[in-house]
């Protein structure tokens, strides 16, 4: 059961934020270059980091007392404690306007931008939009909005309409292999079960494997924008989650050229979108 979906007691906490620290170091680049099947080398002082390592650092640090059944922190302090059980990353906007940097001190400053309940063919969902500047030494490195859905227990994942998958101009391809999302639950610290519990997240939330990450998901298509471009991150990218990506089978990263730059996504064994992007320079 979950507690009554108060709104109004929820958007209370628009406004808030909070900021933490920390430092890109050798050793997370490392690790993340190896995560992302990318030469992992020797990164050196002042070296650019993956675009999309802020996601790895200065993650919340909470006792084990502290954790729910799903292994994130029980709901309140700077999330709203929406009361849907399911929590998952929907999508987002991002902004790269310079990259971090090995030894760099980078500050993320968060705040709640807004709370949204509406109803989709799984029940109600719970949107919450988070609004993040990630600074370096240097400046502004990164301004993005995170969109977090929250929705209920209901058995496995939404049925998605399949249609014939899109040709891709560019397509690159990687096995989800569990070790792969248990690196990158371990480089964001994030205690999430979906992506390591094989009994929890089939037996618990129903659906068939462990659920590849959605930050991951972006991250791998934007590195493929970037390589297309030059080594150049867009200045813009926004994305969404269309389905979730299971462990255990062939995805495919894929990239078609536009007038205004290039559309995205990640793809499942059977070529249907899992999630979406767009790139903007």
């Amino acid at each position: 059961m979950t507690g009554k979906l108060d709104i109004d007691h929820m958007r209370q906490w628009i406004g808030r934020s909070t900021e933490a620290t920390d430092i890109v170091t050798a050793q997370l680049v490392m690790g993340l270059r190896a995560t992302l099947f990318q030469e992992i080398g020797e990164p050196k002082t002042g070296d650019a980091a993956p675009f999309t390592v802020h996601w790895c650092l200065a993650q919340p640090v909470f006792p084990m007392s502290m954790l729910g059944p799903d292994g994130h922190p029980t709901r309140g302090g700077f999330l709203p404690p929406v009361p849907l059980p399911r929590r998952m990353w929907a999508g987002g906007e991002i902004e790269f306007l310079q990259p971090l940097r090995v030894g760099d001190k980078s500050t993320r400053t968060s705040r709640i931008a807004d709370v949204q309940v509406k109803t989709g063919s799984t029940g109600t969902l719970c949107f919450v939009s988070v609004e993040h500047s990630i600074s370096s030494p240097r400046g502004i490195a990164i301004r993005e909005r995170q969109d977090i859905v929250y929705r209920e227990m209901t058995g496995g994942a939404p049925a998605t309409a399949k249609v014939p998958p899109p040709k891709a101009q560019h397509r690159e391809t990687h096995v989800s292999d569990p070790v792969l999302l248990f690196r990158y639950s371990a480089l964001t610290f994030n205690g999430h079960r979906i992506h390591y519990d094989r009994d929890y997240v089939t037996r618990v939330e129903g659906y068939p494997g462990l659920i590849f990450h959605g930050p991951l998901q972006a991250t791998f298509i934007i590195e493929m924008a970037a390589k297309l471009h030059g080594g150049k991150a867009p200045k813009k990218f926004t994305y969404r989650g269309v389905q979730p990506l299971f462990e255990g089978t062939e995805f495919s990263v894929n990239a078609n050229e536009t007038e205004a730059g290039m559309e995205l996504w990640t793809a499942n064994a059977e070529g249907q979108p899992t999630m979406k992007g767009t790139a903007v320079w």
